[in-house]
């Protein structure tokens, strides 16, 4: 009896995924434990293992196609004795996943219009004259019907779907259908929308209206999705505020050096890992702070697992040091770096970059001075560590001096934590950092 192969949840929360790469082809015999697939989640990229022994009669998945569900027949293996060949794909596999009803063999009349539903806002000129004029058996129902794959060739050779009739099931446009297209004048340059008089005129992005050869649109990729709509519903639903200090490094850079200079070979301590371990102090001197707002309550955390933000291609991503109060300094490098490393290469699991209760990020190194950080959910604070810089400072006697400055900003969900809070962190954060040897008592 034929198997099933399905798109596997990566991750908790994932719903869906891009297909990436297939490592097999059909005719291809596989064993329990052989990896078959890459899947890229919307934070990384992983191996996907096979179950179970066969031979690979179907794939029914391409690769490189966005938006696979989660539990969605990506291929099919035959058992051992099994003919291959006369192993049946799902009837549903090809389906849309938003299928409708199967629509009647009869394309739709030109002179036939669907009653159209009533707008929830009123439409802007430009968007009254960007409707498609073009009749079209496949968005009949007034939706095109086509494979993400098919929309992803379709976007890169500026093809108007609408205008294509498809040959998949129900009408559905697939890969074939857009490979052998030639761009339409309504899909000849990204951004631009054709009219009934052949007028192509520029579309409204951001409210500015840019001329269509002016820019070129790149699809989101998964990350970039994600990493928006957390953080536009992070700033729109968290009541944030932002608390400032400046921090003396003098000190903290001269134990730096010390450390480094007696540590084994191959370990460097960096700032960034003082300052995290610092954090982590911190937190649990200011249990308060260590803390997340729940829908059923204050979550209050027993340890400090810090997230650290890393920028990469696409978006930024942030692995977490668990346990961070209990670690010493060469641990936290260790681990830094080969998170750091992996979170570029998209090899980090989801269980590395989940379950922060605070995070830091710290754009020092491209001098930025100051900034505010959005807050991560469901975390409660975020720290924006600026650049380290020699200032005129008035000492304790009255004179002034030079000295290494850094200023950070913390942000906090005031749902969460309250200014008085906060400051009692920051206070907290400062000791250990103007005096390191604080941090190991």
């Amino acid at each position: 009896m034929a198997i099933n192969i399905t798109m596997p949840a990566l991750s908790p929360t994932m719903e869906e995924g891009t297909l990436a790469k297939w490592l097999v082809k059909e005719g291809d015999t596989v064993s329990s434990g052989d990896i078959i697939a890459e899947i890229e989640t919307d934070k990384a990229t992983m191996e996907v293992e096979a179950v179970d022994e066969g031979t690979v009669a179907k794939i029914l998945i391409d690769a490189g196609t966005e938006g696979v569900k989660v539990n969605e027949v990506i291929a099919v293996l035959a058992e051992e004795g099994e003919d291959a060949a006369s192993v049946q794909a799902p009837a549903k596999s090809d389906a849309p996943k938003d299928a409708a009803p199967a629509q009647t063999s009869e394309p739709a009349k030109s002179d036939e219009k669907a009653p159209a539903p009533a707008p929830e806002k009123a439409s802007t000129p430009v968007q009254e004259m960007s409707k498609s004029p073009l009749p079209s058996a496949n968005a009949a129902d007034g939706r095109i019907k086509a494979s993400p794959l098919a929309r992803r060739i379709a976007d890169m050779k500026g093809l108007d779907l609408s205008a294509l009739k498809g040959t998949g099931p129900r009408g559905r446009i697939i890969k074939r259908d857009v490979e052998g297209a030639k761009a339409s004048p309504a899909g000849a340059s990204a951004g631009a929308v054709a009219q009934p008089d052949g007028l192509i005129l520029p579309q409204v992005l951001d409210d500015r209206i840019y001329a269509p050869d002016s820019y070129e649109l790149v699809p989101l990729d998964g990350m970039r999705k994600t990493v928006a709509k957390r953080l536009t519903t992070s700033f729109m639903q968290v009541p944030h505020f932002p608390l400032n200090i400046d921090l003396s490094l003098d000190h903290l850079l001269a134990s730096r050096a010390a450390i480094n200079a007696a540590a084994p070979e191959g370990v460097k301590v960096s700032v960034n890992d003082m300052l995290i371990k610092a954090a982590a102090m911190a937190l649990i001197d200011e249990p308060d702070c260590n803390a997340s707002y729940t829908d059923k309550g204050i979550a209050y955390h027993k340890h400090a697992h810090v997230s650290v933000a890393v920028a990469i291609d696409g978006g930024l991503i942030t692995p977490v040091i668990f346990n961070a109060e209990t670690k010493g300094l060469a641990e936290i490098s260790e681990e830094m770096k080969d998170l750091a490393s992996r979170a570029r290469e998209r090899k980090l699991k989801p269980q590395e970059y989940t379950g922060g209760t605070f995070s830091i990020s710290n754009l020092g190194m491209f001098g930025i001075k100051s900034f505010a950080s959005i807050i991560n959910p469901p975390e409660g604070m975020i720290l924006s560590v600026g650049a380290g810089e020699k200032r005129a400072v008035v000492d304790e006697t009255g004179n002034l001096v030079a000295r290494t400055v850094l200023t950070v900003t913390l942000t906090c969900d005031h749902r969460v934590i309250g200014g008085a809070e906060g400051a009692k962190w920051l206070q907290a954060f400062k000791r250990y950092v103007e005096t390191p040897e604080a941090m190991l008592l």
